[in-house]
């Protein structure tokens, strides 16, 4: 019998699996959303909201600050965490008893990693690293052969990092090697898609990166606050803590913030000029037609004891409204998405890089699809289709020499005295 109670009470490896399991998971008690009691009413949460919200307000105040260094500040701020997305996404498949049998592995991923930095870089920032190093005949020169040979020197970096992985395969670890190879090359597509787009977004205007960033913030934040206070109703399976209260909340409160925002981010030239080449110095330009305000009279519409009897409004506050709208109801998307790949790989969450909040990948989740959204709406229905005589400049300095220039500015004289002693 003492025999019989011993064996009993020591677990089958069966047993052990299923317990393995059991604990990588959320438990179902914890991973229901409240459907009979606010998380207000939970005290064990006031703690982890007070961390939160420490960390949202240092994280809110690093960033204003980049904003006001100015466009290469933000940039580097990109790369940062391009990086720290990279290794939290790098570490989420690595398995440390296969990776002390390929020494040097790991170093691989982030080969790939710099040589996609090179190329989408190089591609967006050539034309106004070309801007700045104009007036200097021999960096000028350097440069436009740097750019001429740009995709022939990141296709062979890229060459050489497959012959490397080609090189390192090693007997029983082929499938593990693929795996990584192949999840390397997915993390680059996540990863650069949204850099990419995000600073061209920055550099078009700091406008159009601030304000969707701002909001998808501004989202996140009402979206805990009026789910923390009201919530009761589950909104989607992935995520088991979002109420509909909480989405419904902070759908409007986006929307509502979009159109103020934007009104007061277009009165800075700051923000809404677009930076032509690679310097730190203050911006002057025309503001154009979209941050050029419009007054609406009001008399007729409110009380005489009413105090504004006049409004102006911005024309790009009725954008601002349509990016606040696709960031309050189809951006979320982005985190159900990482919700459903956490809980497939059975994480809470990427990282613990920003405490209360996880890693970088969990803040970041949203702001990809946003940054898409961005960039192909300002170009779609924002920026004018005509080609500018900026346009025209830009494409000379990037594909002629400066011999060859020199030879255009002539022609151009030549054509335009032509044409005066016609006119005379």
């Amino acid at each position: 019998m003492q025999k019989d109670s011993t064996t009993s009470a020591l677990p089958t490896p069966a047993a052990r699996v299923r317990q393995r399991k059991r604990s990588n998971e959320v438990p179902p008690e914890a991973g229901k959303a409240n459907g009979n009691h606010l998380l207000v009413d939970d005290r064990n949460k006031y703690r982890s909201m007070w961390i939160r919200a420490h960390s949202t307000v240092w994280m809110i105040g690093g960033f204003a600050l980049i904003i006001y260094m100015g466009h290469l500040y933000i940039w580097a701020m990109v790369v940062v965490i391009q990086i720290f997305m990279a290794r939290e996404l790098f570490c989420l498949l690595r398995k440390a008893h296969e990776d002390s049998h390929l020494p040097g592995f790991r170093l691989l991923n982030w080969h790939f990693f710099f040589t996609a930095m090179l190329f989408v870089y190089g591609r967006i920032l050539s034309q106004r690293l070309v801007n700045t190093v104009t007036p200097d005949k021999f960096l000028y020169q350097l440069v436009g052969n740097l750019i001429k040979y740009h995709m022939v020197t990141c296709y062979f970096l890229y060459i050489a990092g497959f012959m490397w992985f080609i090189l390192s395969l090693k007997k029983k670890m082929y499938k593990y090697q693929f795996g990584q190879y192949a999840w390397t090359h997915m993390i680059l597509i996540v990863v650069f898609t949204q850099s990419a787009f995000t600073v061209a977004n920055i550099f078009e205007g700091i406008f159009w990166f601030l304000l969707p960033a701002s909001l998808i913030v501004i989202n996140d934040i009402a979206a805990y606050i009026f789910g923390f206070f009201f919530g009761r109703t589950p909104l989607i399976k992935l995520s088991p803590k979002k109420t509909w209260e909480g989405f419904i909340g902070a759908s409007i409160a986006t929307i509502i913030s979009a159109f103020v925002l934007a009104n007061i981010m277009g009165r800075f030239q700051w923000l809404t000029c677009p930076r032509k080449d690679l310097s730190t110095g203050w911006l002057h330009c025309d503001p154009g037609p979209l941050f050029k305000p419009e007054y609406f009279d009001l008399s007729g519409w409110v009380p005489r004891w009413f105090p504004w009897k006049e409004v102006s409004i911005l024309p790009v506050q009725w954008h601002a409204l349509c990016v606040g709208l696709f960031a309050s109801i189809i951006a979320p998307f982005g985190g159900f998405f990482a919700s459903g790949f956490k809980r497939a790989f059975k994480i809470k969450d990427f990282g613990d890089s920003i405490p209360g909040h996880g890693g970088i990948t969990d803040r970041m989740d949203c702001q990809m699809v946003m940054a898409v959204f961005a960039y192909i709406y300002h170009q779609s229905f924002v920026m004018a289709q005509s080609c500018s005589v900026e346009m025209i400049l830009e494409q000379i300095l990037m594909n002629l020499t400066f011999e060859e220039q020199q030879d255009l500015y002539i022609k151009l004289g030549q054509m335009f005295q032509e044409r005066q002693f016609r006119q005379s």
